[in-house]
């Protein structure tokens, strides 16, 4: 791996992960998107539509697609939000809240298995390395607006 880019080996873990996910996911005919959205979705006081995106790092299209799937298959239940008049907020339905219990599951298994395989301190250092790499890269601090300008 050390003649492999950091991105080459960010982009094909994740490819694994993902692939590794929805292969679980399609056993209860999902898909890891829907499980993160489960996961993401306050089982108790629902959550409002437009933070969703945010927080799971969607794209607002993608999103309205996989809401509308959940919404389909009875996971979810949309309901105007009390505290904002045009707002929408996500709700778990039972079913959603027992896919999401799945979900979630997955997700720890998962992480037992890395943390059954992986010292303390490797752990720790790939939290720093991600840690760093999301704040280069929302401070702008690998390409410079400087160099967009020029082109």
């Amino acid at each position: 791996m050390k003649d492999k880019t950091i991105d080459y080996v960010l982009r094909t873990t994740w490819l694994a992960v993902n692939k590794m996910y929805n292969e679980e996911a399609a056993q209860f005919d999902t898909t890891m998107a829907t499980g993160f959205a489960l996961l993401s979705i306050d089982p108790e006081e629902g959550t409002p539509s437009t933070s969703l995106g945010p927080k799971m790092g969607m794209e607002a299209t993608s999103l309205s697609r996989t809401l509308k799937t959940m919404e389909e298959k009875g996971l979810i239940t949309r309901k105007p939000n009390p505290e904002d008049g045009r707002g929408v907020l996500i709700h778990l339905t039972d079913f959603g809240r027992e896919k999401r219990a799945y979900s979630r599951d997955r997700v720890l298994t998962f992480n037992e298995a890395i943390r059954d395989n992986v010292s303390r301190e490797e752990l720790a250092g790939f939290y720093k390395v991600a840690e760093i790499i999301n704040h280069m890269i929302s401070n702008k601090k690998i390409y410079n607006q400087k160099e967009k300008i020029l082109k």
